[in-house]
C-alpha cells in the first residue's frame, strides 16, 4: 500500500504545474487574445480551443525523456533492419513515377526522400496518436519549454487557419511533431508544399505533399543532388581520434593519403569532395564513415548523428533495390 501510495504522489507531482503557475484556463483565454491579435478567426479558436485541457501523460513523456543509452550499433540495427529496406524498396517502386518526378523538380534524390518517411513514421503507418493543439497547449502552459512550445502552437492555429487540416485531424507526437514527415508547426509553415495544388499543405495523407515537403526540407537547407551522404570507411592502425570531426574537413584525397579506405579495403572515389570521419561508438575506430555535405543537410532535420547515418544507411540499402 505504501508503494502504491508512494507512485501515487509522484505521479501526480509529476503532472502537477510548478507553484504559482497560471491556472490554465486564464492563460488560454490570454493565448486565445494573443491568436486573435495575430489573425487566427474565432471560428477556428473555438474549434480549437473550447474545449481543451492539459494532457497529463504529454507532461509525463515530456518529464521522463530517457537518456540515449542505446549503442550506435544497437540503433542502427533497430532503425535500419534488412525488413526496413525491403519495405523501402517496395515502397519506392510504389510510388517511383511520382518520386522522381518530384526529385527532380526539386534536387533531392528519390531514395532519401523515402529513407526519411520511413524512418520517421515507417512509411507513413506511425504518425502519432496526440491532437496537435491539446499537446502543444500542455507544453506551452507546463513551464519547462514554454516559451518554444507557445510559438509552436501559434504556429499550429496559423496552420488551421489557412485551412490545411482540421482540428480533429491535426494529429502527431506528444511533442506536436505532425504528419508522414513529423514537421514541428514551424517546420510545416517554413518547408510543407502543396505540390498536388488543392490548395492544402496535407502532410497527413497526400503522399504527393509528404514527399515535395521533405524534399523542399532538404533542399533549402543546402542538399546537393550531385552527391550522396557519405559511406563506410576503415580506418588505418594509428589513425589520430581527433581527426574524427564535423570540424575538420579535408579532400577525399587527402584521407586517402592518410589510410582511410572504402570499407572492403580499396581506394576512396577519386572525386575531390570535402568530407570528414566521424565515429557514432564513442571510444571505438570502428564502424567509421565519411561524410559529405548532405550528411550536414540531414543533421538539420534531427540533430542526432545516429539519425543521419541511419538515413544515409537505409537511402543506400533503397538505391541499391531500385
Amino acid at each position: 500500500m505504501l508503494a502504491r501510495f508512494a507512485v501515487f504522489l509522484a505521479a501526480l507531482v509529476l503532472v502537477s504545474p510548478p507553484a504559482g503557475a497560471q491556472d490554465f484556463k486564464t492563460w488560454l483565454a490570454e493565448l486565445r487574445a494573443e491568436a486573435s491579435s495575430k489573425g487566427i478567426s474565432d471560428t477556428i479558436l473555438d474549434a480549437a480551443l473550447g474545449q481543451i485541457s492539459p494532457i497529463p501523460r504529454v507532461i509525463e513523456l515530456d518529464r521522463r525523456q530517457p537518456e540515449f543509452t542505446m549503442t550506435y550499433t544497437q540503433y542502427r540495427d533497430r532503425v535500419v533492419p534488412a525488413s526496413r529496406i525491403r519495405k523501402g524498396r517496395a515502397k519506392f517502386l510504389a510510388n517511383r513515377a511520382l518520386l522522381e518526378e518530384i526529385g527532380a523538380k526539386i534536387g533531392v534524390q528519390p531514395r532519401f526522400i523515402v529513407a526519411l518517411w520511413g524512418i520517421e513514421t515507417d512509411f507513413g503507418r506511425v504518425t502519432g496518436g496526440f491532437k496537435v493543439i491539446p499537446a502543444l497547449a500542455t507544453l506551452a502552459h507546463d513551464g519547462r519549454r514554454s516559451a518554444y512550445f507557445r510559438k509552436e502552437l501559434l504556429n499550429a492555429l496559423r496552420i488551421l487557419n489557412e485551412g490545411h487540416i482540421s482540428p480533429k485531424a491535426m494529429v502527431g507526437s506528444w511533442a506536436g511533431a505532425m504528419g508522414q514527415c513529423q514537421f514541428m508547426p514551424s517546420s510545416f509553415l517554413a518547408h510543407a508544399v502543396d505540390y498536388d495544388g488543392d490548395g492544402r499543405r496535407d502532410i497527413w495523407t497526400t503522399r504527393q505533399d509528404v514527399f515535395a515537403s521533405a524534399a523542399n526540407y532538404l533542399a533549402k537547407s543546402g542538399w546537393r543532388a550531385d552527391q550522396t551522404w557519405g559511406r563506410e570507411v576503415t580506418l588505418p592502425a594509428g589513425f589520430d581520434a581527433a581527426l574524427a570531426d564535423l570540424k575538420v574537413q579535408k579532400p577525399i584525397g587527402a584521407w586517402q593519403a592518410l589510410g582511410v579506405r572504402n570499407v572492403a579495403g580499396g581506394d576512396l572515389p577519386g572525386r575531390q569532395l570535402a568530407a570528414s570521419i566521424v565515429l557514432p561508438e564513442k571510444g571505438k575506430m570502428s564502424p567509421a564513415y565519411m561524410v559529405y555535405n548532405n550528411y550536414r543537410t540531414t543533421l538539420r532535420w534531427n540533430r542526432s548523428t545516429y539519425f543521419a547515418l541511419a538515413v544515409g544507411l537505409l537511402s543506400d540499402g533503397i538505391g541499391a533495390g531500385g
